[in-house]
Formats: structure tokens, C-alpha cells, sequence
């Protein structure tokens, strides 16, 4: 039971929900689902399933993280949390999901669409996974524009991927940090 001078159980619970939301979902997009599609479905529909759900999972991992941050912040005014630690990583952590929220995302977005339309007009895009990598080479070294999306695509992926990397490696840290708090099971 939460002192009079100590956070309430809801606002134990409310910290715990959002940080596991979080995590669950990053670790269910980022090592399951992506993988699984990636190979089962045409590349075109998996880059338009990516479209349409990865603005929902940037901004949803954003709220989870700036309500993360709340909480904890509320915890340590309340003086049952002492360090800093936690407090810089919940701050990495906003910083990556709202630069892939606002920037990295969609700009990632913009930048498929447009392959997919260069891709759809020679006749590509509906192999499965890796499959027909030999005809995007040969598009890539003769059509200029075509190589260029692709170079803007690969660098906003990578950071893309880089942000969603950290925000998984913060919210196990966070979950680190708490089990770490923990009494007993």
C-alpha cells in the first residue's frame, strides 16, 4: 500500500502499463510481425501495411514514453526514486520515438511510395520478400531516380531503425531499473 507521502498503487500501475505496452509492442513490431511479413507478403503490400501502422506505432511509443517520463518524474517528486539515470533514459527514449514519429517515418513513407511507383511501372514490387533483388539491382544502376530513392530510403530506414533500436534498449532499461526496485514477486 502507497504512504501518504508516496505515489498511489494506480500510479505504480499506470507507470508499469505504459512502460510494458510499450516494450511488448516494440519487441512484437520489431522482431516479429516485421520479420514475418517481410517474408510472407509482396513487397508492395508489406510496404503499405508499414505505411499505414507505423505512424500509429511511432506516435503510440511516443505517448508511452512521455507518460513514462510523467510518472516517474511524479515518483521522484514524491521521494521514492532517487536517480537521475532513469529520468535521461525515458528523455532518450521520447527523443527517438518523436523523431520517428515526425521525421524519420514519414519521410521513410513518402520516399516507399515513390519506389513503389517506379517499381509498379516496370513491372515489380509483387515478389515475396527478398525475392527479385537481381531486377531492382539492374533498375537501381540504370534509372538515376530510382537509384536515388533507394539511397534516400536505405539512409531514413537506417536512422528509422536506429531510433526504434534505442527506444527498445531504453524501455529495457526502464524494465531493468524497476525490477531492480522490486521487493518480491
Amino acid at each position: 500500500m502507497a504512504s501518504d507521502t508516496g505515489p498511489s498503487n494506480t500510479i505504480k500501475l499506470l507507470h508499469l502499463l505504459f512502460l510494458s505496452t510499450s516494450w511488448g509492442m516494440q519487441v512484437w513490431v520489431t522482431f516479429v510481425a516485421g520479420f514475418v511479413m517481410s517474408r510472407h507478403l509482396p513487397r508492395h503490400t508489406f510496404g503499405s501495411i508499414q505505411r499505414e501502422l507505423f505512424p500509429y506505432y511511432f506516435h503510440i511509443s511516443s505517448t508511452c514514453a512521455f507518460l513514462n517520463l510523467t510518472l516517474f518524474a511524479l515518483q521522484r517528486a514524491w521521494g521514492v526514486i532517487q536517480p537521475t539515470t532513469p529520468i535521461i533514459i525515458f528523455f532518450t527514449c521520447i527523443a527517438a520515438s518523436v523523431l520517428n514519429a515526425q521525421w524519420f517515418g514519414p519521410v521513410t513513407s513518402d520516399v516507399v511510395a515513390e519506389l513503389q511507383q517506379v517499381e509498379s511501372s516496370q513491372g515489380l514490387g509483387q515478389e515475396l520478400g527478398l525475392a527479385g533483388s537481381e531486377p531492382r539491382r539492374q533498375l537501381r544502376a540504370s534509372n538515376p531516380r530510382y537509384r536515388e530513392l533507394a539511397r534516400r530510403f536505405a539512409l531514413h530506414h537506417a536512422l528509422s531503425s536506429l531510433c526504434n533500436l534505442l527506444c527498445i534498449v531504453c524501455n529495457g532499461l526502464s524494465l531493468h531499473h524497476l525490477a531492480a526496485q522490486l521487493s518480491a514477486l
